[in-house]
Protein backbone atom coordinates (compact mmCIF):
# COMPACT_ATOMS: atom_id res chain seq x y z
CA UNK A 1 0.00 0.00 0.00
CA UNK A 2 1.68 3.68 -0.84
CA UNK A 3 1.77 6.03 1.44
CA UNK A 4 2.21 10.03 0.99
CA UNK A 5 3.88 12.26 3.37
CA UNK A 6 1.42 15.73 4.30
CA UNK A 7 3.47 18.20 3.33
CA UNK A 8 3.84 21.03 5.82
CA UNK A 9 3.59 24.97 5.11
CA UNK A 10 7.04 24.98 4.98
CA UNK A 11 7.04 22.01 2.36
CA UNK A 12 4.94 23.91 0.25
CA UNK A 13 6.69 27.25 0.03
CA UNK A 14 9.80 25.73 -0.90
CA UNK A 15 8.25 23.39 -3.31
CA UNK A 16 6.79 26.31 -4.81
CA UNK A 17 10.44 28.40 -4.80
CA UNK A 18 11.75 25.48 -6.65
CA UNK A 19 9.33 25.69 -9.48
CA UNK A 20 10.50 29.08 -10.29
CA UNK A 21 13.59 29.30 -12.69
CA UNK A 22 12.29 32.33 -14.41
CA UNK A 23 10.77 35.42 -13.09
CA UNK A 24 7.05 35.20 -12.10
CA UNK A 25 4.76 36.87 -13.86
CA UNK A 26 1.97 37.04 -11.37
CA UNK A 27 3.92 39.55 -8.97
CA UNK A 28 1.58 41.99 -7.79
CA UNK A 29 3.03 45.39 -7.88
CA UNK A 30 0.78 48.12 -5.32
CA UNK A 31 -0.64 50.80 -7.04
CA UNK A 32 -1.82 54.49 -5.13
CA UNK A 33 -4.95 53.35 -5.03
CA UNK A 34 -8.19 55.54 -3.63
CA UNK A 35 -8.04 53.67 -0.08
CA UNK A 36 -4.11 54.33 0.21
CA UNK A 37 -4.62 57.60 -0.97
CA UNK A 38 -7.29 58.55 2.00
CA UNK A 39 -4.81 56.25 4.24
CA UNK A 40 -1.66 58.60 2.93
CA UNK A 41 -3.64 61.83 3.32
CA UNK A 42 -5.05 60.60 7.48
CA UNK A 43 -1.21 59.98 8.23
CA UNK A 44 0.27 63.16 7.15
CA UNK A 45 -2.57 64.95 8.85
CA UNK A 46 -1.61 62.81 12.33
CA UNK A 47 2.33 63.74 11.56
CA UNK A 48 1.34 67.22 11.47
CA UNK A 49 -0.66 67.48 14.17
CA UNK A 50 1.95 65.68 16.59
CA UNK A 51 4.34 68.78 15.29
CA UNK A 52 1.51 71.32 15.89
CA UNK A 53 1.04 69.94 19.57
CA UNK A 54 5.05 69.84 20.05
CA UNK A 55 5.47 73.45 18.62
CA UNK A 56 2.81 75.08 20.86
CA UNK A 57 3.68 72.69 24.35
CA UNK A 58 0.28 71.63 24.40
CA UNK A 59 -0.46 69.09 26.76
CA UNK A 60 1.27 66.38 24.99
CA UNK A 61 4.23 67.94 26.27
CA UNK A 62 2.93 67.94 29.61
CA UNK A 63 2.84 64.36 29.14
CA UNK A 64 6.21 63.59 28.11
CA UNK A 65 7.42 65.57 31.33
CA UNK A 66 5.58 63.17 33.29
CA UNK A 67 6.56 59.96 31.54
CA UNK A 68 10.31 61.16 31.60
CA UNK A 69 10.07 61.55 35.37
CA UNK A 70 8.08 58.63 35.92
CA UNK A 71 11.50 56.95 34.98
CA UNK A 72 10.38 53.14 33.63
CA UNK A 73 13.93 51.79 33.74
CA UNK A 74 13.51 52.11 37.47
CA UNK A 75 10.27 51.00 37.25
CA UNK A 76 10.27 47.76 35.78
CA UNK A 77 14.58 47.03 35.96
CA UNK A 78 14.29 43.09 35.56
CA UNK A 79 13.39 43.35 31.70
CA UNK A 80 16.07 45.85 31.19
CA UNK A 81 18.71 44.06 29.55
CA UNK A 82 15.90 41.84 27.68
CA UNK A 83 15.46 45.33 26.27
CA UNK A 84 18.91 46.43 25.42
CA UNK A 85 18.80 43.48 23.13
CA UNK A 86 14.64 44.16 21.26
CA UNK A 87 15.70 47.92 20.38
CA UNK A 88 18.29 46.60 18.46
CA UNK A 89 15.61 46.20 15.70
CA UNK A 90 15.17 49.47 15.38
CA UNK A 91 19.03 50.09 14.25
CA UNK A 92 19.69 51.10 11.09
CA UNK A 93 22.71 48.87 10.12
CA UNK A 94 21.85 45.68 11.70
CA UNK A 95 18.07 45.66 10.26
CA UNK A 96 18.86 46.86 7.18
CA UNK A 97 21.75 43.81 6.58
CA UNK A 98 18.92 41.48 7.83
CA UNK A 99 16.24 42.76 5.24
CA UNK A 100 18.88 42.71 2.30
CA UNK A 101 20.12 39.44 3.18
CA UNK A 102 16.61 37.98 2.67
CA UNK A 103 15.49 40.14 0.10
CA UNK A 104 18.67 39.49 -2.21
CA UNK A 105 17.72 35.74 -1.90
CA UNK A 106 14.22 36.29 -3.37
CA UNK A 107 15.55 38.60 -6.13
CA UNK A 108 18.04 35.75 -7.17
CA UNK A 109 15.42 33.26 -7.00
CA UNK A 110 12.85 35.15 -8.86
CA UNK A 111 15.16 36.89 -10.93
CA UNK A 112 14.20 40.71 -10.29
CA UNK A 113 16.04 43.13 -9.06
CA UNK A 114 12.59 45.08 -7.30
CA UNK A 115 12.90 44.07 -3.92
CA UNK A 116 16.46 45.62 -3.59
CA UNK A 117 15.73 48.30 -5.42
CA UNK A 118 12.19 48.83 -3.50
CA UNK A 119 14.47 48.60 -0.28
CA UNK A 120 17.30 51.05 -1.46
CA UNK A 121 14.34 53.54 -2.26
CA UNK A 122 12.62 53.14 1.17
CA UNK A 123 15.68 54.00 3.31
CA UNK A 124 16.81 56.91 0.73
CA UNK A 125 13.63 58.47 1.35
CA UNK A 126 13.66 57.61 5.27
CA UNK A 127 17.53 59.37 5.54
CA UNK A 128 16.26 62.11 3.41
CA UNK A 129 12.78 62.74 5.16
CA UNK A 130 13.61 61.89 9.00
CA UNK A 131 17.26 63.46 8.95
CA UNK A 132 15.48 66.97 7.43
CA UNK A 133 12.95 66.67 10.59
CA UNK A 134 15.76 65.79 13.20
CA UNK A 135 17.92 68.68 11.62
CA UNK A 136 15.16 71.21 11.20
CA UNK A 137 13.11 71.18 14.60
CA UNK A 138 16.75 70.64 16.99
CA UNK A 139 14.91 69.01 19.63
CA UNK A 140 16.99 67.84 22.88
CA UNK A 141 16.12 64.24 24.37
CA UNK A 142 15.22 63.59 27.91
CA UNK A 143 18.59 63.17 29.12
CA UNK A 144 20.24 66.71 27.71
CA UNK A 145 16.56 68.72 28.41
CA UNK A 146 17.66 71.64 29.79
CA UNK A 147 13.88 73.61 30.95
CA UNK A 148 11.26 71.43 32.68
CA UNK A 149 8.00 72.11 30.71
CA UNK A 150 9.27 73.43 27.13
CA UNK A 151 9.27 71.47 24.12
CA UNK A 152 13.08 71.78 24.06
CA UNK A 153 13.23 72.65 20.48
CA UNK A 154 15.18 74.57 18.29
CA UNK A 155 18.51 73.88 20.35
CA UNK A 156 20.14 71.79 18.24
CA UNK A 157 19.00 68.21 18.85
CA UNK A 158 18.14 65.33 16.60
CA UNK A 159 15.72 63.53 18.70
CA UNK A 160 12.41 64.62 16.87
CA UNK A 161 11.44 62.59 15.26
CA UNK A 162 12.45 58.70 16.74
CA UNK A 163 14.88 57.66 14.28
CA UNK A 164 14.54 53.91 15.53
CA UNK A 165 11.01 54.06 15.22
CA UNK A 166 10.97 55.23 11.53
CA UNK A 167 13.45 52.50 10.85
CA UNK A 168 11.51 49.62 12.06
CA UNK A 169 8.33 50.74 10.47
CA UNK A 170 10.25 51.04 7.15
CA UNK A 171 12.36 47.69 7.45
CA UNK A 172 9.90 45.56 8.52
CA UNK A 173 7.38 46.98 6.54
CA UNK A 174 8.84 46.55 3.33
CA UNK A 175 8.41 43.14 3.91
CA UNK A 176 4.89 43.30 4.11
CA UNK A 177 4.78 45.68 0.98
CA UNK A 178 6.36 43.08 -1.20
CA UNK A 179 4.32 40.10 0.07
CA UNK A 180 3.12 38.12 -2.81
CA UNK A 181 -0.33 37.35 -1.15
CA UNK A 182 -2.64 39.81 0.30
CA UNK A 183 -2.77 37.73 3.66
CA UNK A 184 0.71 37.44 3.75
CA UNK A 185 0.70 41.44 3.48
CA UNK A 186 -2.19 41.62 6.28
CA UNK A 187 -0.10 39.27 9.29
CA UNK A 188 3.40 41.00 7.97
CA UNK A 189 1.97 44.60 8.71
CA UNK A 190 0.38 43.84 11.64
CA UNK A 191 3.76 42.53 12.62
CA UNK A 192 6.01 45.07 11.61
CA UNK A 193 3.37 47.44 13.25
CA UNK A 194 3.54 45.41 16.26
CA UNK A 195 7.84 45.40 15.80
CA UNK A 196 8.19 49.27 15.04
CA UNK A 197 5.86 50.05 18.06
CA UNK A 198 7.93 48.31 20.45
CA UNK A 199 11.04 49.49 19.33
CA UNK A 200 9.54 53.07 19.98
CA UNK A 201 8.03 52.26 23.28
CA UNK A 202 11.69 50.46 24.38
CA UNK A 203 13.29 54.02 24.06
CA UNK A 204 10.91 55.79 26.31
CA UNK A 205 11.34 53.14 28.98
CA UNK A 206 15.43 53.85 28.49
CA UNK A 207 15.17 57.33 28.67
CA UNK A 208 16.25 58.13 24.98
CA UNK A 209 13.46 59.24 23.35
CA UNK A 210 9.61 61.34 24.44
CA UNK A 211 6.35 59.87 24.18
CA UNK A 212 5.76 62.23 21.15
CA UNK A 213 9.14 61.50 19.29
CA UNK A 214 8.26 57.64 19.17
CA UNK A 215 4.28 58.83 17.80
CA UNK A 216 5.99 61.02 15.20
CA UNK A 217 8.31 58.63 13.87
CA UNK A 218 5.85 55.46 13.80
CA UNK A 219 3.87 58.67 11.45
CA UNK A 220 7.12 59.16 9.32
CA UNK A 221 7.99 55.29 8.54
CA UNK A 222 4.21 54.65 7.67
CA UNK A 223 4.14 57.70 5.48
CA UNK A 224 7.14 56.36 3.50
CA UNK A 225 5.44 52.72 3.14
CA UNK A 226 2.15 54.23 1.55
CA UNK A 227 4.41 56.99 -0.79
CA UNK A 228 6.37 53.77 -2.20
CA UNK A 229 3.72 52.98 -5.13
CA UNK A 230 4.82 56.44 -6.39
CA UNK A 231 8.37 55.30 -6.60
CA UNK A 232 7.34 52.06 -8.73
CA UNK A 233 7.43 53.62 -12.12
CA UNK A 234 11.25 54.36 -11.66
CA UNK A 235 12.28 51.34 -10.18
CA UNK A 236 11.27 49.57 -13.32
CA UNK A 237 12.59 51.98 -15.19
CA UNK A 238 16.25 51.72 -13.19
CA UNK A 239 15.85 47.59 -13.09
CA UNK A 240 15.19 47.70 -17.02
CA UNK A 241 18.42 50.00 -16.96
CA UNK A 242 20.64 47.65 -15.23
CA UNK A 243 19.42 44.11 -16.98
CA UNK A 244 19.65 46.43 -20.39
CA UNK A 245 23.58 47.11 -19.04
CA UNK A 246 23.84 43.19 -18.13
CA UNK A 247 23.11 42.07 -21.48
CA UNK A 248 25.52 44.27 -23.50
CA UNK A 249 28.17 43.44 -21.50
CA UNK A 250 27.60 39.66 -21.76
CA UNK A 251 27.18 40.53 -25.42
CA UNK A 252 30.57 42.57 -25.60
CA UNK A 253 31.97 39.20 -23.61
CA UNK A 254 30.73 36.87 -26.36
CA UNK A 255 32.10 38.84 -29.26
CA UNK A 256 35.87 38.93 -27.02
CA UNK A 257 35.84 35.79 -26.80
CA UNK A 258 34.53 34.22 -30.02
CA UNK A 259 37.17 36.78 -31.96
CA UNK A 260 39.47 35.32 -34.31
CA UNK A 261 43.47 35.10 -32.49
CA UNK A 262 45.85 36.94 -34.41
CA UNK A 263 48.38 34.46 -36.58
CA UNK A 264 51.86 34.03 -34.72
CA UNK A 265 54.93 35.71 -36.07
CA UNK A 266 57.07 33.12 -38.05
CA UNK A 267 60.71 34.51 -37.98
CA UNK A 268 62.75 34.04 -41.13
CA UNK A 269 63.78 30.78 -42.50
CA UNK A 270 67.89 31.26 -43.05
CA UNK A 271 69.95 29.17 -45.25
CA UNK A 272 72.67 26.97 -43.35
CA UNK A 273 75.85 28.92 -44.37
CA UNK A 274 74.40 32.18 -43.18
CA UNK A 275 73.47 30.76 -39.67
CA UNK A 276 76.89 28.89 -39.20
CA UNK A 277 78.03 32.49 -40.20
CA UNK A 278 75.90 33.96 -37.81
CA UNK A 279 77.05 31.94 -35.36
CA UNK A 280 80.69 32.11 -35.74
CA UNK A 281 82.11 34.31 -32.48
CA UNK A 282 83.63 37.32 -33.49
CA UNK A 283 87.76 37.40 -33.51
CA UNK A 284 88.81 37.97 -29.73
CA UNK A 285 91.82 40.60 -31.01
CA UNK A 286 93.29 42.23 -34.49
CA UNK A 287 96.26 42.54 -36.01
CA UNK A 288 97.01 45.68 -34.52
CA UNK A 289 96.70 44.12 -30.99
CA UNK A 290 99.50 41.09 -31.85
CA UNK A 291 102.87 41.39 -29.77
CA UNK A 292 105.29 42.15 -32.27
CA UNK A 293 108.22 39.74 -33.23
CA UNK A 294 111.93 40.14 -32.82
CA UNK A 295 113.54 40.69 -36.42
CA UNK A 296 114.74 37.92 -38.43
CA UNK A 297 118.30 38.70 -40.32
CA UNK A 298 118.34 36.91 -43.42
CA UNK A 299 121.01 35.92 -45.46
CA UNK A 300 121.99 38.37 -48.34
CA UNK A 301 120.67 37.31 -51.82
CA UNK A 302 117.21 36.46 -53.50
CA UNK A 303 114.77 34.78 -51.23
CA UNK A 304 112.15 32.52 -52.69
CA UNK A 305 108.82 31.83 -51.31
CA UNK A 306 107.72 28.58 -49.36
CA UNK A 307 105.78 27.13 -52.08
CA UNK A 308 108.45 27.97 -54.63
CA UNK A 309 111.34 25.93 -52.87
CA UNK A 310 112.64 22.77 -53.87
CA UNK A 311 109.86 20.13 -51.94
CA UNK A 312 111.96 18.43 -49.04
CA UNK A 313 111.73 14.48 -48.19
CA UNK A 314 111.76 14.16 -44.85
CA UNK A 315 114.11 11.56 -43.26
CA UNK A 316 112.37 8.35 -43.10
CA UNK A 317 109.66 9.04 -45.24
CA UNK A 318 107.62 6.40 -47.26
CA UNK A 319 107.33 8.71 -50.76
CA UNK A 320 108.62 7.08 -53.49
CA UNK A 321 112.01 8.51 -55.23
CA UNK A 322 111.32 10.97 -58.38
CA UNK A 323 111.13 8.66 -61.22
CA UNK A 324 113.58 11.07 -63.45
CA UNK A 325 116.51 10.98 -61.44
CA UNK A 326 118.93 8.19 -60.32
CA UNK A 327 118.35 6.67 -56.34
CA UNK A 328 122.13 7.59 -55.64
CA UNK A 329 121.47 11.62 -56.44
CA UNK A 330 118.69 11.81 -53.96
CA UNK A 331 121.00 11.91 -50.79
CA UNK A 332 123.37 14.96 -52.15
CA UNK A 333 119.78 16.90 -53.51
CA UNK A 334 118.13 17.09 -49.93
CA UNK A 335 121.27 17.89 -48.05
CA UNK A 336 121.68 20.48 -50.53
CA UNK A 337 118.00 21.48 -50.14
CA UNK A 338 118.61 21.45 -46.48
CA UNK A 339 121.89 23.66 -46.06
CA UNK A 340 119.76 26.12 -48.22
CA UNK A 341 116.81 26.19 -45.72
CA UNK A 342 118.70 27.23 -42.81
CA UNK A 343 118.68 30.90 -41.96
CA UNK A 344 122.53 31.98 -41.72
CA UNK A 345 123.16 34.87 -39.75
CA UNK A 346 125.65 37.87 -40.09
CA UNK A 347 128.76 37.95 -38.96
Amino acid sequence: MRTERNLTRLDRVFARLDREPERPAHIDVPRMSRHRVVLFAATLAFYLAIVWAVAITSWLVRFDWQVMFFRPYQQWPEIHAFLDYYVVLGQRGPTAVMVAAWLGWRSWRQHTLRPLLTLGASLLLLNITVGAAKLGMGRLGPHYAITIGSNEMGLGGDIFPSGHTANAVVTWGILAYLASTPRARRWLSALSAVTSLGVGLTTVYLGTHWLSDVLLGWAAGLLILLALPWCEPLIARSEAGIFSLRDLWRARRGRAATAPLPAPAVAPVMSPRAAAVDSEPPARETVASRPSRSPVHLAPGPHTARSERTPVTPAGSRRPPHPDRPAHLDRPARAAAAAKARPLTGS
